[in-house]
């Protein structure tokens, strides 16, 4: 039989960033299914990421009237909607932040890097989250917005830093090193989908080294994001993974660091975000914010609330 991981409530609630309280109503609604081991109620790692997915889908303008725009809506007692793109729980943590600065509700959108950016383009995000490797200046995220938002005025600001790698099984029993081992014949490799900043990164690699995707095992197999990536692997279903250091620690995998990626924001300077953008740096440079952050493990705040890129 397949193992699968499976998680406590109390350990679901620090993945969801909840209260157990929370985490217990969802179970006794049946929107997560869940076992008991004992007097322990245990929930399934697939189960969870099925929760996580079904929500990722439900847009946050769902939750809005369905004649108004998700984007800097303003609700009845004068709240303005802002909506964050990404999928770090980091991005958790800094809508609570904002939200405590001023008059807004922050909205969450589940979309991977280039997806986002594409929205911010069309007018339909507020904040992008971005990690978006390009292998031909080795720089990460602003070659892509100087091609993408033409035409815009914007500023992107560094959120953190952080390790991406392979998430590999316990013990790397298959000696996974370098991007060339994925061409291997014994390697079953799981993928992210178009457009996510792993998918980015892989693609640049594997242009780089002149490695042909044809030639990977499972390049075609997809998972949404860096925790389901992780679970496929701890259950056997996959050797290894694209992903951060964070997600293989949370699932107990190994993690074979291959790059520091700078995670950044990207806001379009206009006067009705004049103020939001104030109070965004104000936050990312704060001492409480910085604190939250570092108390998570695995995140280099070195650069936090750096200006990284702003037109002129």
């Amino acid at each position: 039989m397949t193992s699968e991981i499976s998680y406590t409530v109390e350990e679901v609630a620090n993945l969801l960033k909840v209260s157990k309280l929370t985490v217990y109503d969802l179970l006794k609604k049946g929107e997560i299914p869940s076992f008991k081991v004992g007097r322990q109620m245990r929930i399934n790692s697939k189960d969870l990421d099925s929760f996580i997915s079904g929500k990722k889908t439900e847009s946050p303008a769902e939750t809005l009237p369905p004649s108004t725009s998700r984007k800097n809506q303003v609700n009845d007692t004068g709240t303005r909607n802002l909506l964050i793109s990404g999928q770090d729980m980091v991005l958790d943590i800094l809508g609570k932040h904002l939200e405590g600065k001023g008059n807004y509700k922050a909205l969450r959108s589940y979309e991977g890097s280039l997806n986002s950016l594409l929205a911010m383009y069309k007018g339909e995000c507020d904040i992008v989250s971005l990690h978006m490797f390009d292998g031909d200046t080795n720089e990460y995220n602003v070659p892509y917005v100087k091609k993408i938002l033409i035409g815009y005025q914007y500023t992107i600001i560094n959120l953190i830093s952080r390790k991406a790698g392979f998430m590999v099984q316990k013990g790397n029993p298959l000696n996974i090193t370098n991007w060339p081992d994925l061409n291997k014949n014994n390697i079953r490799l799981i993928n992210r989908e178009i457009g996510s900043g792993a998918r980015i990164l892989l693609e640049e690699q594997l242009r780089i080294h002149h490695l042909s995707s044809s030639d990977i095992e499972g390049y075609d197999r997809i998972e949404t994001s860096h925790l389901s990536v992780a679970s496929s692997i701890s259950s056997g279903e996959a050797d290894v993974g694209v992903g951060t250091e964070k997600a293989a620690k949370i699932v107990g995998l190994d993690f074979i660091p291959l790059i520091t990626e700078r995670y950044d924001l990207v806001m379009i300077n206009n006067k009705e975000n004049n103020e939001i953008l104030n109070i965004l740096t104000d936050v990312l440079n704060s001492a409480s914010f910085k604190k939250e952050i570092q108390a998570l493990g695995d995140y280099d705040i070195s650069q936090t609330g750096q200006i990284i890129y702003k037109t002129s």
